[in-house]
């Protein structure tokens, strides 16, 4: 039985939905014991070796809040437009894409756009070098336009005219 109820379950799964799948609570300490799963949070279990150790964390969030999102210098980071690796809700679905890690398991993200108007509308928590820098890589990458960019800007009034200078002096 404990077999069937393991093919139902993503790489990372909740207490709660190994427990809709079949499994008891007993059979999940004795997963545990025989090293077939990992605990990674207070009823939050993995796969071991199912998922890339960077999104260990934020797929572990998103198993309990699935509105939970990679944002700012991670996600710069996972669009490679930054060497660092590191919630308003009326902004907080502008630019928000997900992205599939594993099979059966997704994690929200903001979009390049969004995470590069983040860092123009946060440069005083991340640093100007780290906004100028991700619009230095993003520009020249297929598919870039900074209109678009300026549009998402639009939501973001402190933003918008440090991102229209940086575009003038790189364009």
């Amino acid at each position: 039985m404990i077999g069937v109820a393991l093919i139902d379950l993503t790489p990372v799964f909740t207490l709660e939905q190994a427990r809709a799948a079949g499994l008891r609570k007993d059979e999940i300490y004795d997963l545990l014991a025989a090293e077939e799963i990992e605990r990674v949070g207070r009823g939050v279990y993995l796969y071991p070796g199912m998922l890339d150790e960077r999104f260990v964390s934020l797929a572990s969030a998103t198993a309990v809040r699935s509105e939970a999102t990679m944002c700012l210098t991670s996600a710069l980071a996972h669009h490679d437009l930054t060497d660092v690796i590191p919630f308003d809700t009326d902004t907080f679905t502008l630019g928000r894409e997900t992205d599939r890690v594993a099979p059966g398991v997704t994690m929200a993200i903001y979009s390049p756009e969004r995470t590069i108007v983040d860092c123009f509308r946060l440069m005083h928590h991340e640093g100007s070098e780290t906004a100028h820098e991700a619009l230095r890589r993003w520009l020249p990458r297929a598919g870039s336009m900074p209109a678009r960019l300026l549009r998402m800007a639009d939501a973001f009034p402190k933003a918008k005219p440090r991102l229209r200078l940086a575009l003038d002096v790189l364009l």
